[in-house]
């Protein structure tokens, strides 16, 4: 990794431009309620505020993410601005290690349930298909780990990115049924596989 910026200016001024008009469009009507409503603004400061959490949110998952991918604690916090020590107090993911160890299964009369760990944005997608084929499906994943439950059915999986847009619908009408709500900057899918040629 080089010790200079990775965005370059302009990707960095598309980015925050990206995010302003977002926060504006998104709530029906806002941008041309700030003409002329003084309740206008507090909407701003309500959507401003989603977007706030939804931006740390998205950060964390992306740091899980440089982590799951290989990347030092040292070199996070250099692409962060901060120290390691720093980068990794704020953002180690004690919670997904615990949920890795002690998975919420579906009670004692549901069905198998295991966790697949330590997985990386590089393996996981393997060991999916892998668990695919003995008949084991997605139910959960955070950081480095993915749940899955047992069936009777051999099982795809797939991964895309949730800039995906019109596609996500598209798989949807297909069959795949998505699981969660994501895991920046990846929504995932699974779709039961009914006969011996479909595997």
């Amino acid at each position: 990794m080089s010790d200079g910026p990775l965005l370059s200016p302009e990707e960095v001024t598309r980015i925050r431009e990206g995010i302003a008009a977002t926060v504006l469009a998104a709530p029906e009507g806002l941008a041309d309620s700030l003409e002329h409503d003084p309740a206008g603004y507090l909407r701003l400061v309500d959507a401003t505020r989603v977007g706030a959490e939804e931006t740390s949110r998205l950060l964390r998952e992306a740091v899980q993410g440089a982590r799951a991918a290989g990347h030092s604690w040292d070199t996070v916090g250099r692409v962060l601005g901060v120290s390691r020590q720093a980068a990794q107090q704020r953002f180690a993911d004690k919670g997904a290690n615990a949920a890795a160890a002690h998975p919420a299964g579906p009670g004692p009369d549901g069905p198998e349930r295991r966790v697949l760990t330590p997985l990386t944005a590089f393996n996981e997608m393997a060991a999916l298909a892998e668990a695919g084929r003995e008949g084991w499906h997605l139910v959960g994943y955070g950081a480095l780990y993915h749940e899955v439950e047992a069936s009777g059915q051999p099982w795809e999986h797939c991964r895309v990115t949730l800039a995906a847009g019109g596609r996500h619908r598209r798989m949807e009408s297909e069959g795949w049924i998505p699981v969660g709500a994501g895991w920046f900057p990846w929504r995932y899918y699974k779709r039961p596989l009914a006969h011996p040629q479909d595997r």
